[in-house]
């Protein structure tokens, strides 16, 4: 028999603290515990010396000193190593968070802290109505891009709160189950083609009352740019380390918010992190395109990415679409070409369907058994020392993945000059159609670092055949493939709607249109030309795109964006092993490129079609990739941790994984193994 003094020794005090807003209890509770009660059992003592009647499910201990939660409820407290000296918060698991949509808008929801953020953001997005949530994530805003927005906000004499969208009541966030109909594929349209409003079924998301419906299309519409003197006030990388710095702050996907220290009522951005768009569709992805389109527009505006004054004009076009669009039509106009418009985007639908499931049927025998080939005059540039160019017109024969040329046509039979192998090359368009000039970059990976080739071709038709060829190439695919055709399609596309000298109509004069041609364009270019002269230049922009919906702008603009040739790159300062000084390591959705932190130039690329594996040596904090051909590099990363590269690739290549055939399911389990730490 054991004595009561004996079996008392065994039992220690433990200080709780309770997150509760009982005002006639304290928060500060003693209990007698033994090491083997589980954390149920501890909790069950807690609320019956709380003695107060309220719901506690969404309760859970937090350990202040070890940053984790208790939340394996069948453990006990001496498996889980708490011990008299520990700091327990029991709290609840889902507070208030305030998230920075792309859109510039701010939304108040309720959010688990105890999941991880995987799981957390896919809560998220089922709330904003944003399908496959795994191409987002968490941002922490670094202090380097906040210090105009610190300043300008010392000056408003606005309440901070007036623009924030409360969504604190949605099923999701207040703990609910998500609707599962929602992403099924029978689902009915919630986007309105035309208007680009959500269409009423979408409003049950949310809820039947007007105010529910209003902050739904609030999310899904375009709203007017802010002012010129706005954006001026906002952050706008210089360099490629400015660009480092907007990467810096991603949020661990494999730890909860508050493991990774964010309080309620913070403030994150909620940002698309992958720059894989799948299965992006007008019917049911009426917030998920408004967004994706938002973040490209302030990506442009802000100068994130850079584009050439063409290019700028365009997306400025495709951007005043809506207010133009506004001023020019009336209802009647518009409700005449509903039909024939939501046709269209239903053929469009179609053939992306087709192209995605690889072309029709018998198309097949026809893409195994020829291997199409280009065969043309090109012009080729070489840089020379001295800033002189060499210019030479040479026949040109584009085979499987590799260009080779030969002094004329009637020598093509014979060895060629030179063979150039486009496998993991770069590809960057070199255009200005006003001036008819079609350029082909090449940076073709060699053993000391990127051979620079230039070609150039004669006309649109020309350059859309060869740009494309190069761009399956150095994807390591051929023209037999089933893109090949659309990839032919896209370029012709864009570059027509740069051709608007084409244009029949007469662009509106600037003094009958009231807009701010500033709001459109990137400040570079607001310094570069007087407002009349910006009008003029944007409204002969939009007579090429001004039959467009306003769906159908968005989308074009997307693609304009996936053009880029920095479309995707998401920057870090590195220090390479064995090397002295810092470069900038890009990290796309299927490569890898060393780029000089000086001049910016490309020094080598690695795509994840060749990589073995990789690893990380989470002591010194140094990543390691292995590729084919014997070929390996090893880095530390500087501007960001480790860990954030390392989740990159594990992300876009379980991104790669997904398929129509999934039913829109995911597999967690997959993402953790391919992202997770080791520590």
């Amino acid at each position: 028999m054991v004595s009561s003094t004996e079996y008392g020794s065994h039992t220690w005090e433990l200080l709780l603290k309770v997150d509760h807003q009982h005002e006639d209890v304290g928060n500060e509770f003693l209990l007698q515990v033994t090491g083997d009660l589980h954390v149920g059992g501890l909790m069950l003592k807690l609320v019956e010396k709380i003695d107060r009647a309220q719901d506690w499910s969404d309760y859970a201990f937090w350990w202040e000193q070890k940053k984790c939660w208790l939340l394996k409820t069948h453990w006990t407290l001496d498996k889980c190593g708490v011990q008299a000296d520990a700091k327990l918060v029991f709290t609840t698991q889902h507070k208030m968070l305030r998230l920075r949509l792309p859109s510039m808008k701010t939304v108040r929801l309720k959010v688990s802290f105890s999941s991880m953020v995987f799981r957390a953001v896919s809560d998220i997005c089922k709330m904003l109505n944003i399908r496959r949530s795994e191409e987002l994530s968490l941002l922490k805003p670094s202090e380097g891009t906040l210090k105009k927005k610190k300043k300008k906000d010392k000056n408003s004499k606005e309440p901070a709160t007036e623009d924030i969208l409360n969504l604190c009541n949605s099923p999701v966030s207040s703990g609910l189950p998500a609707n599962p109909g929602l992403y099924s594929k029978t689902m009915t349209p919630i986007y309105d083609p035309v208007s680009g409003s959500p269409a009423s079924s979408t409003t049950t998301w949310f809820g039947d009352s007007s105010s529910t419906e209003q902050n739904c299309s609030i999310l899904a519409l375009s709203h007017p740019n802010c002012s010129p003197e706005t954006l001026a006030e906002m952050y706008q990388p210089r360099t490629l380390a400015d660009k480092a710095k907007l990467n810096a702050g991603w949020l661990d996907s494999s730890r909860s918010l508050m493991e990774q220290g964010v309080l309620e009522e913070d403030q994150l951005l909620l940002r698309f992190k992958y720059y894989t768009f799948f299965d992006l569709n007008p019917k049911y992805d009426a917030v998920r395109i408004n967004q994706i389109y938002e973040q490209a527009r302030w990506a442009i505006l802000l100068e994130e990415i850079d584009c050439t004054e063409e290019e700028m004009l365009i997306f400025a076009a495709l951007q005043a679409q809506y207010h133009v669009s506004k001023l020019s039509l009336s209802s009647e106009t518009q409700d005449s070409t509903c039909e024939s418009e939501v046709d269209e985007v239903e053929a469009a639908l179609s053939n992306l369907e087709v192209t995605l499931e690889g072309g029709n049927k018998s198309n097949i025998l026809e893409d195994i058994t020829d291997i199409p080939k280009l065969a043309d005059n090109l012009k080729l540039v070489r840089p020379k020392k001295l800033a002189l160019k060499a210019i030479k017109t040479y026949w040109f024969i584009f085979r499987d993945t590799s260009i080779s040329y030969f002094k004329n046509k009637e020598s093509a039979q014979g060895e060629p000059i030179e063979k150039l192998n486009l496998k993991g090359c770069e590809v960057v368009p070199d255009v200005n159609v006003a001036a008819k000039k079609f350029g082909i970059k090449l940076l073709i990976p060699v053993a000391d670092g990127m051979n620079e080739v230039y070609l150039r071709c004669d006309n649109e038709d020309q350059y859309a055949r060869w740009m494309a060829a190069c761009v399956l190439a150095s994807k390591g695919r051929t023209m037999a493939d089933s893109s090949y055709q659309p990839e032919v399609q896209k370029i012709l596309s864009f570059l027509q709607m740069k051709n608007w000298t084409m244009c029949s109509q007469t662009a509106p004069e600037p003094e009958n249109v009231d807009m701010k041609p500033e709001c459109f364009v990137s400040p570079r270019y607001t310094k570069k030309f007087k407002s009349k002269q910006l009008t003029a230049r944007i409204l002969e922009a939009h007579q090429n795109v001004s039959q467009m919906s306003l769906v159908e702008a968005k989308l074009r603009f997307i693609q304009a964006w996936q053009s880029l040739p920095e479309f995707g790159l998401s920057y870090y300062i590195v220090r390479f092993k064995g090397s002295k000084k810092d470069d900038v390591l890009g990290v796309s959705y299927n490569r890898l490129i060393r780029i000089d932190m000086a001049t910016g130039d490309p020094i080598t690329t690695w795509r994840f079609s060749n990589m073995k594996q990789w690893n990380v040596n989470w002591e010194i904090r140094q990543v390691a990739i292995e590729f084919d051909q014997n070929v390996s590099i090893a880095f530390t990363c500087l501007s960001a941790d480790c860990k954030i590269i390392h989740e990159y690739i594990g992300g876009y290549i379980f991104l790669s994984t997904r398929s129509k055939d999934h039913n829109e399911t995911l597999d967690e389990e997959l993402f953790h193994k391919l992202t997770g730490g080791q520590e």
